[in-house]
């Protein structure tokens, strides 16, 4: 008998051709798609795309679900999304610190709901259009992600939080395809995405301006939303800010400040409710930061200090460093070569080689490399 894949669908063509990519290699699949947000909620301009969630998004999974007969769900999950994802999102920003909200839906929401409908239609695994791979180690048995053959659109990155049991029951069709490859699929098919175009922004601001959604989702604390001062490395103010959710570390633009350089934002101070920048860029260099909220892939929790590869945002090279367990289940990154604007809130994934050992969330800057004085 055939395995039966619940195929989480977007709408796109990533997920489009992997769910007509696994019925022709002869799964049995159910297409599910996962309805998160409202336009009239999020606001902004909601009618300048089909990204996921809209309507044109469902009416071309309808179509190509009727084209190879392959049975169609969609899932509300609009009230969990708002109180799982978007009030951390939002909770994060007000707090000085900059989200990854992406790494936090697919663990702590996408996959949960996925395995309990598989479950309920007794499918035997999960699969999405991510350009990632699942593999298993033959002497521990454990499950990690390798990243995607193509390297322009590897998404490992987004995954390392992903626990054991989800990984086990997860396929990663896309995985060793480049997205030309799928984009050919999706025609030689026939399917109504192949030439659809692709975001990569946070899906639920649709139009890419997350102040605006800050200003205005309802739901956003009033701490974090409170006018206050911009000060200069010295301690001199050099202008206003009309709430720290509005900033993040290495922001140049958008501060209103008339200065002879450019200004950017090194750290911000949630207990002044204040921002402080520097004009010296390399000022915003470290080579030392903490992380928590740690998950292990492929290896068990180290207990003593190991070396890897560590990216700390989505389009950052990874670079060696130690990694080093404290406490309470943190770490110290110690960097062999200081990286500008580690910020927290941003996941860091440490790899070896392609494969994810583990990551955590940056808690904050330990140390930050004394910088050259700025040439004159």
């Amino acid at each position: 008998m055939a395995k039966r894949v619940l195929v989480a669908v977007s709408g796109g063509v990533d997920s489009s051709t992997a769910l007509v990519g696994l019925k022709k290699q002869g799964y049995d699949v159910i297409a599910a798609h996962m309805k998160l947000w409202d336009y009239e909620d999020v606001g902004g301009d909601y009618f300048q795309d089909g990204r996921c969630c809209s309507l044109e998004s469902v009416n071309d999974l309808h179509q190509i679900c009727n084209q190879y007969e392959i049975p169609f769900y969609v899932l509300n999950c609009i009230e969990k999304f708002k109180s799982t994802v978007i009030d951390y999102f939002v909770a994060e920003y007000a707090s000085g610190r900059t989200p990854n909200p992406c790494v936090f839906c697919n663990a702590e929401l996408k996959w949960k709901e996925f395995i309990n409908k598989a479950d309920a239609l007794e499918c035997d695994y999960i699969a999405t259009g991510h350009y990632a791979r699942v593999a298993q180690d033959k002497n521990t048995h454990r499950f990690y992600i390798r990243k995607g053959v193509d390297a322009s659109r590897d998404q490992s990155y987004f995954l390392w939080r992903l626990p054991q049991e989800y990984l086990s029951r997860t396929l990663f069709p896309l995985g060793e395809q480049t997205k030309l490859q799928v984009r050919k699929m999706a025609s030689e098919w026939g399917l109504k995405t192949a030439q659809k175009k692709e975001s990569r922004d946070i899906c639920f601001v649709a139009d890419h301006d997350y102040r605006r959604f800050l200003s205005e989702w309802k739901n956003s604390p009033r701490q974090g939303f409170l006018p206050g001062e911009i000060v200069a490395e010295d301690g001199h103010v050099v202008g206003e800010h009309k709430g720290i959710a509005f900033f993040t570390i290495g922001q140049r633009k958008g501060m209103g400040i008339a200065h002879d350089r450019p200004y950017y934002v090194k750290e911000i101070d949630r207990n002044a409710n204040c921002v402080v920048v520097t004009d010296n860029e390399d000022a915003l260099l470290t080579d030392k930061f903490i992380v928590d909220n740690t998950n292990w892939q492929a290896v068990d929790r180290p207990a003593a200090p190991f070396r890897a590869e560590v990216k700390v945002r989505y389009l950052h090279t990874p670079a060696p460093a130690e990694i080093k367990p404290l406490e309470n289940s943190h770490y110290e990154i110690s960097l062999d070569t200081p990286q500008r604007a580690i910020t927290p809130g941003q996941a860091a994934v440490f790899y070896n080689d392609d494969y994810i050992l583990g990551g955590g969330f940056i808690d904050s800057v330990k140390k930050i490399v004394e910088p050259p004085p700025p040439s004159v």
